[in-house]
């Protein structure tokens, strides 16, 4: 059975428009948070707009997931009807997990409310000016969220490394091989040449032995034929 194309697998089709819209779904949300760790009140409309952006994009990133869901519990059970090897669906449906593990942990953030807002707004005095301290955030998810994504590009980048070392010793393996291989083959070759060398030398030898015996009895064929 032939493999799937992009053209003929539903999974392969989803899955580029659902990476793409969760990197932006991933920028929308570090900037909800960071408004909302500045925000001094829950009706600021700064941050009221960035969450229904964040929403909306959830909710077309979460349709798209279930199309993806939907697409590994399909092939799961029998793969290779589908041209599938078992690793390829495991790929899969590893990736519709950590999909949908961020997305719950993005609307599990959506669901908290400003954090102190209520005590800033009793700070800065009503109308009046805040206060310095109004100004420090009381929960800085926004810097949490970063080091957490860094910390994920550093587990990848590590991976990838990983599998940088093992194709290099790979390579090299392979190349200490081929290093034996001709090295056999060379002793080889010296072999021959020097047999050939030997059959070559006692060949001579006999055409020598043979012109001698020849040329010995060429007087004597020449007075038979004469009798």
């Amino acid at each position: 059975m032939m493999p799937s194309t992009n053209e003929e697998d539903p999974f392969l089709q989803v899955q580029a428009d659902v990476v793409s819209l969760l990197n932006n779904t991933r920028s929308l949300f570090s900037s909800y948070l960071r408004i909302r760790s500045l925000a001094s009140s829950p009706s600021s409309p700064e941050l009221i707009q960035a969450r229904n952006e964040l929403e909306s994009t959830l909710q077309e990133l979460t349709s798209d997931l279930k199309d993806l869901i939907e697409s590994v519990k399909a092939v799961e059970h029998d793969p290779y009807k589908y041209g599938l090897e078992i690793e390829e669906v495991a790929r899969r449906r590893r990736l519709v997990e950590e999909v949908s593990g961020e997305v719950e942990d993005m609307r599990d953030e959506l669901a908290k409310t400003v954090a102190g807002a209520d005590q800033k707004a009793r700070r800065s005095g009503g109308d009046g000016l805040p206060s310095p301290s109004a100004f420090e955030p009381e929960n800085d998810d926004y810097a949490a969220f970063e080091q957490e994504q860094q910390l994920e590009m550093m587990h990848e980048q590590d991976q990838a490394l990983d599998g940088v070392f093992q194709t290099v010793g790979n390579l090299r393996q392979q190349a200490d091989d081929m290093g034996r291989e001709l090295g056999e083959q060379g002793q080889m070759l010296d072999e021959v040449d020097t047999l050939a060398d030997r059959v070559g030398g006692r060949l001579q030898t006999g055409l020598k032995k043979v012109g001698w015996v020849i040329k010995k009895n060429e007087g004597k064929i020449c007075l038979e034929s004469s009798v």
